[in-house]
């Protein structure tokens, strides 16, 4: 296996695990199958760009990075037009999923590309799906934010009421995640924000990245949905303070007004 970082040093840790780490992008052109997990659209269009001139016909590309539905169809037809094949494949379960080998990655493409894909993603993943064509992959992970911030916002505003009333903040963690309110956020997120843990988890300005990705597609599908709109807003609060390396649980902070709105 070889792997190439953007940012030097960070897979330096993988060696110990028999990785070989490549000096450059072009030193991945042989690989039969190239997995990227990047940021932004922009991103996986310049890895793209570096690659696709030097890489053999037939190779797969499977994106774990989270784009815009719009962004990834084109990657699926840029892929094609050099005989190459494209999954956009989004993950989620955050990097605690990715250390347990729990994600749930929602795969769009052929077919045929989920398949070779499939041995690959299966070692780190606890549930993989074919969502449907180019693009469905990132469609669910827009989905998947959606409920997201729901949750998030959910729990944030619950914690943040329950303090104000003067309630004993890891018991009202500890009774409601166990009944109707109970969700991922309460029992991942809940401990971080009872011991002020904002290290990521999942940051801030990924998460309102995303965020506006979902809410490009919303509009482009003619459905509003204001409660995304509405964390997405709550978070640029944390952005604004310079906390934009935060972990999402920080939005505690603003709905219990440590942070202030505007």
């Amino acid at each position: 296996m070889m792997v190439w970082s953007r940012t030097p040093g960070k897979g330096d840790s993988l060696q110990e695990h028999g990785v070989t780490l490549a000096d450059s992008i072009e030193e991945l052109a042989n690989c039969g199958v190239i997995v990227l997990c990047i940021s932004r659209d922009e991103d996986v269009r310049a890895v793209l760009a570096s690659l696709l001139p030097v890489v053999q016909p037939g190779t797969l590309f499977i994106d774990h990075s989270t784009t815009s539905p719009g962004a990834a169809m084109e990657f699926h037809q840029t892929c094609q037009a050099h005989d190459c094949a494209f999954l956009d494949a989004p993950i989620t379960g955050g990097s605690m999923g990715a250390q347990a080998g729990t994600l749930t990655i929602f795969c769009g493409g052929t077919e045929e590309s989920y398949a070779r894909a499939l041995p690959v993603m299966t070692p780190y993943a606890k549930r993989t799906a074919h969502v449907g064509r180019a693009g469905a992959g990132q469609m669910m992970k827009m989905a998947n934010q959606i409920a997201v911030g729901g949750a998030l916002i959910g729990l944030c505003e619950s914690l943040a009421f329950a303090e104000k009333a003067g309630l004993d903040l890891a018991l009202t963690r500890e009774l409601l995640s166990g009944g109707a309110a109970g969700s991922w956020a309460f029992d991942n997120y809940g401990p971080k924000i009872l011991n002020r843990d904002w290290t990521p988890g999942f940051r801030v300005d990924h998460q309102r990245k995303d965020f506006g990705y979902c809410l490009e597609a919303a509009d482009q599908l003619g459905i509003a949905i204001p409660a995304t709109a509405l964390t997405d807003e709550l978070l640029s609060a944390l952005d604004r303070v310079g906390r934009s390396g935060d972990t999402t649980a920080a939005l505690f902070d603003v709905l219990s007004g440590r942070v202030p709105q505007e």
